[in-house]
């Protein structure tokens, strides 16, 4: 090495790089000024010999004419060499090593960072909705040469490399840049392309060193491997745009959702040799289905990458990255492209209650507890043994907001459902005293989590409207669904699971015994309206020992059966959106689990066909008759009739929409014998039945009401005029309001007068006789009249009606 090289050495920091304890190798490594020259320095650990390769060799000055040998300043592979220009083209190192390897390098230590002040203000503060764009890994061509730039929020390690495929996971090759003003680690690597695994090896001040996934990282190796994966997400050609343009409109305020829920890992079977279906392989089969259905969406259980495959997804390690059980990111995009082109929604779930406590993963991911809490009585989740998130840290509230927007905007999710809400509000949720910390006003409530909630939801109407957020919340804290600006926490919809809990209760017990829990059975209408709600039958109800629906049923096979069509029809007929788990809509016995299919071959057997059938004509009536949601979540919608009688297990309702002929009339039988039932109607007219869950179309004995029922004038139910119903044991019948025409309204009332005419006498009438008789004829006619709400004029509102 001559003396003016050997003087330009920075020997203490040429010493941090060697020993990996460097958190600013631009500092010395790449290319330097140095007067009129420029000083290049390299680390290689091990190699023998470095050549500098200059692009387009031959061309411009005589010094790139040919390799440049730089000369070694430390045999453990440091090298650098002075090179007699100001301007260099583009060039990369060729190394020899002492087994004979010879491998090309490009330098990543001669470009700048990729993320700017206005982004490192932005992260401090918590609002960088894009942050996924800068952290990360995310391929690029930098000044003509094609890399990979890796960006890593890690304030407190000493020193971060990157290591993959790329540089045979060694530590000292590719050492990581620290931007001090906000503690990310950022490195472009050339030659790093999609496909390579990689992770982040930290070293702390106590000399512990360890590797860690990427926390932003858009794919990952399938379990048990761990490493995360180069993805590139902006190649994909999306051919949703009708979709995306009508969405408000589809599936916002009142419109019709019925949903079904599953795991894309139980739905299509694998090809030979393969643990999991591509998402190119189950999206076509999902949308038969869905479509054949009725369905408005499908919700997908977690995608996210999790290990444990008996989490189903639920304690996510990946939360940038779609599984790599059903393939690549860009299969995941292509099964949300194909559903939207034909029409149907997606729903995924999303968890930022928690997470898991793998030690590749968030947890004490610098040395520190940077994603949790370090107090365990605020970051420790004693149920589950998982990691609770430290809301009040700016970065921390910033990667899961923009996580949300993350699945919304590059992979255009319809709506977020987000996972175990009631955890995140209360403090000490599912913990006993002493094992948390009040707030700063002794309550129990996370106010950090609360606004991160709010933060996000906010956000996501601003840059995603129609894009729905869903909240599982089981507790009664108020204003899930409230408007921001009132003091809500701004979802557009909350999972009802006091309906779920009480029906379930009470649908188990034997007929006999239902009388004494009728009020569970109708308790939900008391608070139908304190928010918008989704009616829910989920995963959660059909695993670990509960049972499955039918299984939950009382008595015989038969009744079991009928029980779970009167379920259904009773689901879909209250107030609020739907949504059901797969394998239900067939009847399935066996209890849901993440090893097994859907047992499709179970649509051979008649009973359980039956129950299919059932599920698409309630579907269809769902969203073809606007009673069944256009004031689903106003109170005009819904009127009880009769919800009293629960020593003979029985209901009657309406469902209501603005026009009152679309009313219908449901009646419901919850006992164990059949029944005629008469109940009060709101209107003259005729009433049809439109769904029996008896018919023997859905596998019932036929007991139907095939004859239209003509309002009787008949007082019931404190209403001037019924009708009768024959129902089956646990059976409903839903009936729609038919107006009388003109004509069919003047032979009703020609027929009320007759009846209400004494026969003729042989004695002659009394003039008092003849006024009486006339004045009962005219008040008859004139009650017929005034209560045909329809007589043949314009059509009047419910609110008119009543």
């Amino acid at each position: 090495m001559t003396n003016k090289l050997y003087k330009l050495m920075n020997w203490p920091k040429i010493e941090e790089i060697i020993y990996s304890e460097c958190n600013n190798p631009h500092e010395l490594l790449g290319p330097h000024r140095s007067g009129s020259q420029t000083l290049i320095q390299a680390f290689f650990p091990e190699a023998s010999k470095v050549e500098i390769q200059w692009d387009g060799n031959g061309k411009g000055s005589e010094a790139f004419a040919k390799n440049t040998k730089m000369e070694q300043a430390d045999e453990d592979g440091y090298f650098a060499v002075l090179v007699p220009e100001k301007e260099l083209p583009n060039y990369t190192y060729q190394v020899s090593y002492e087994d004979g390897r010879r491998v090309s390098f490009g330098d990543p230590y001669r470009y700048a960072p990729q993320i700017s002040e206005k982004d490192i203000v932005k992260f401090n503060n918590g609002i960088h909705y894009t942050i996924y764009e800068k952290l990360g890994a995310h391929p690029m061509t930098i000044d003509g040469v094609e890399g990979t730039y890796f960006a890593l929020w890690a304030p407190n390690a000493m020193r971060i490399s990157v290591v993959g495929d790329f540089n045979q996971w060694d530590g000292r090759v590719h050492q990581m840049r620290m931007l001090e003003e906000c503690g990310i680690f950022e490195l472009f690597i050339p030659g790093a392309k999609c496909g390579d695994n990689y992770k982040y090896e930290l070293k702390l001040k106590t000399g512990l060193t360890y590797l860690k996934a990427d926390p932003y990282g858009n794919a990952a190796q399938l379990r048990p491997n761990s490493a995360s994966v180069i993805a590139d997400l902006n190649g994909f050609k999306w051919e949703d745009d009708k979709f995306i343009k009508n969405r408000e409109a589809y599936q916002t305020g009142n419109a019709p959702m019925s949903v079904y829920e599953m795991y894309p890992g139980s739905f299509a079977d694998p090809r030979e040799g393969e643990e999991y279906a591509n998402w190119r392989e189950i999206a076509p089969k999902v949308i038969t289905y869905v479509k054949e259905m009725g369905y408005t969406h499908v919700e997908l259980m977690p995608v996210m990458e999790h290990p444990l495959d008996a989490s189903w997804g639920y304690q996510v390690i990946g939360y940038y990255a779609p599984t790599a059980r059903y393939g690549s990111p860009a299969d995941f995009m292509y099964f949300m492209n194909e559903l939207h082109k034909a029409g149907i929604g997606v729903i995924l779930d999303w968890v930022p209650a928690h997470f898991p406590r793998d030690v590749y993963g968030l947890s004490n991911f610098d040395g520190t507890c940077l994603y949790e809490h370090q107090d365990p009585r605020q970051g420790s989740h004693p149920h589950w043994g998982t990691l609770i998130y430290n809301y009040g840290r700016p970065q921390v509230s910033n990667y899961l907001i923009a996580n949300a927007l993350f699945w919304v905007e590059k992979f255009h999710a319809d709506a977020i459902r987000m996972d175990a809400v009631s955890s995140m509000l209360y403090l000490d949720y599912g913990k006993n005293d002493g094992e948390w910390v009040a707030n700063m006003y002794g309550g129990n409530e996370n106010l950090e989590a609360i606004e991160m909630i709010k933060h996000l939801n906010s956000i996501m109407k601003k840059r995603n409207p129609g894009v729905l957020s869903i909240a599982e919340e089981s507790t009664a804290y108020p204003m899930i669904t409230g408007r921001l600006d009132e003091g809500g926490l701004g979802f557009d919809l909350k999972w009802n699971m006091g309906f779920m809990n009480d029906y379930l209760d009470y649908i188990h017990y034997d007929p006999y015994f239902r009388s004494h829990h009728h009020g569970e059975l109708t308790f939900s209408m008391i608070y139908a309206y304190s928010e918008k709600f989704m009616l829910v039958f989920s995963h959660d109800e059909v695993v670990h020992g509960k049972a499955t629906l039918i299984g939950k049923m009382p008595g015989t096979r038969e009744q079991k059966f009928a029980n779970l069509r009167l379920t259904y029809a009773y689901m879909m007929t209250h107030p609020g959106k739907k949504l059901l788990f797969m394998g239900q809509d067939l009847g399935e016995f066996d209890e849901w689990n993440e090893n097994r299919r859907v047992q499709w071959y179970l649509r051979d057997v008649p009973e359980h066909e039956g129950i299919v059938t059932l599920m698409k004509d309630l579907n269809a009536l769902y969203k073809t008759h606007p009673a069944m949601y256009q004031l689903d979540d106003r109170p005009e919608g819904f009127e009880w009739i009769n919800n009293i009688s629960g020593n003979d297990c029985y209901l009657t309702y309406l469902r209501k929409s603005d026009d009152v002929e679309d009313t219908l009339l449901i009646v419901a039988n919850f006992s164990g014998v059949e029944k005629e039932i008469t109940t009060g109607v709101p209107f003259e007219g005729k009433y049809k039945e439109i769904l029996n869950t008896d018919s023997t179309r859905y596998g019932g004995s036929g007991v139907v009401n095939a004859r239209v029922k003509k309002a009787q004038e008949r007082e019931w139910d404190d209403r001037q005029t019924s009708i009768t119903v024959k129902l089956a044991p646990l059976s409903v019948s839903i009936l729609q309001f038919i107006p009388y025409t003109e004509e069919e309204l003047t032979k009703v009332i020609e027929e009320r007068v007759r009846r209400n005419t004494p026969v003729k006498k042989a004695a002659k009438t009394t003039k008092t006789e003849k006024s009486a008789k006339t004045e009962k004829t005219t008040k008859t006619e004139k009650t017929t009249r005034t209560t045909a709400k329809k007589t043949g004029g314009r059509k009047k509102t419910a609110k008119e009606a009543d």
